[in-house]
């Protein structure tokens, strides 16, 4: 397996964060609308602000899923930790934001793309490994012990 060539399961899962990310930029354009179109400053706060952020948070989200698509091996755990703060929205969305569909709809996408990056192919990828020496490297450590 060559390096800039990704596994299957990075592949799938870069796929699912391209379109987390491009969600995010949904988001930040149904924000500007309401900015825009003045229903903002009935809730209070910076519409332009929270879109800015958004817009940064979603580029980067962006970034690691070209990443992952590219076989870039540093896209992976960026990826992985945007997951893991994903399923923490989707615990406030099941419990205390009392939203459950929509908090199991989102643990499970976050979920499948976490179990997608840690697949044997995809964590030996993500330490710039083949398969062959990852073998190899087992086989010296274990002569290591036995000496």
């Amino acid at each position: 397996m060559r390096l800039d060539t990704a596994p299957r399961s990075v592949l799938i899962a870069g796929l699912l964060v391209g379109i987390q990310g491009i969600a995010g930029l949904v988001f930040t354009a149904m924000l500007l609308a309401r900015e825009v179109g003045g229903q903002a400053a009935e809730t209070g706060g910076s519409g332009y602000g929270h879109a800015a952020y958004f817009a940064l948070l979603s580029g980067g989200v962006l970034a690691f899923a070209v990443g992952l698509l590219r076989g870039r091996p540093w896209s992976r755990t960026p990826a992985l930790f945007i997951q893991l703060l994903l399923l923490g929205v989707a615990w406030y969305a099941f419990g205390p934001s009392g939203r459950p569909a929509e908090g199991i709809a989102l643990a499970v996408y976050c979920a499948a793309a976490v179990l997608l990056l840690h697949t044997p192919a995809a964590r030996l990828w993500g330490m710039g490994l083949t398969p062959e020496e990852a073998g190899q490297e087992l086989s010296r450590a274990a002569e290591e012990r036995q000496a």
